[in-house]
């Protein structure tokens, strides 16, 4: 397929591309591998200070892997999906290990990484590397879904359809593939966004599929889970609990981040089994060591 997109949407993201570290030259693999995993499901502003202080601190992945993996954890703070400072954490120590203490380039072996999916390995792989993959983040799923399947919102899992289109739009230069996925992504992030696209202000509104056909609503909007009171909610409490102290504590300790006991007691037993917490003698609890 042609891709009649590529110019106007490149020339868009000349001119309003946001300014971000990890799109800086010379951003290390590594640095943009955090930025990836950071950004799953979470919004650029709350990563940025994140982002910042765990490189200053672990700016390699041997620095991160020579640290207990409950200094991960409380470095993590409160960004959200703590599980994700233990994936990077596992990383770090595999890379270090298996590969040199550098970011591996190759597809193959980016997904072998804990927490590292299909779409975080084209990612790293594209823009760490410059290599020619498909990069579909939601964003991207969105954007490509509206612009030539006429489609609101994309379905909660990538289809093998999806995948084909996105391959068929890439560019054959790798650089190009590679500026053209993140110019899409962005173009998804600030403009066909998911609830308020702007679609007076994008390059590629006359050849938009879904305007065209008069901007029809999904059949069926994925549900917001509820977050307040929610089991996710304890955990982060207890989570902060522990982050700010410089031991073990006891459950009863807990009691003030948060004083349901029995879904205290029911996250407590969750972030143990996740590996985000140990469980101690005398019913204490403390940060992986």
């Amino acid at each position: 397929m042609t891709n009649r997109y590529l110019a106007p949407v490149l020339g868009w993201y000349a001119s309003h591309a946001r300014e971000l570290p990890w799109r800086q030259h010379g951003a290390s693999p590594w640095a943009i591998l955090v930025s990836e995993v950071m950004l799953q499901q979470t919004p650029v502003a709350r990563v940025l200070p994140a982002y910042q202080a765990w490189l200053a601190r672990w700016p390699t992945p041997s620095c991160l892997a020579a640290c207990p993996p409950g200094e991960a954890v409380r470095q993590w703070g409160r960004l959200g999906y703590p599980r994700r400072a233990l994936r990077l954490h596992a990383t770090a120590r595999i890379i270090t290990e298996r590969h040199g203490g550098q970011v591996p380039a190759a597809l193959e072996a980016l997904v072998q990484l804990p927490g590292v999916g299909s779409y975080t390995a084209a990612a790293v792989a594209s823009f760490a590397f410059g290599q020619r993959h498909a990069v579909l983040d939601t964003n991207v799923r969105r954007v490509l879904g509206r612009l030539v399947r006429a489609e609101e919102l994309p379905a909660r899992s990538t289809s093998a359809a999806e995948v084909r289109l996105a391959e068929s739009l890439l560019p054959a230069e790798r650089l190009a593939a590679a500026r053209w996925s993140v110019a899409v992504m962005e173009l998804g992030a600030l403009v066909c966004t998911a609830a308020r696209p702007r679609c007076d202000g994008c390059p590629v509104a006359a050849q938009c599929s879904w305007l065209r056909a008069g901007s029809p609503a999904s059949a069926k909007r994925p549900a917001v889970p509820r977050y307040e009171g929610s089991d996710r909610q304890c955990r982060g409490a207890l989570l902060a609990a522990l982050r700010g102290t410089g031991g073990p504590v006891r459950e009863a300790q807990l009691e003030a981040a948060w004083p349901d006991h029995q879904q205290r007691a029911r996250a407590l037993r969750g972030l143990v089994a996740d590996g985000l917490a140990e469980s101690l003698s005398d019913n204490r609890f403390a940060l992986p060591s």
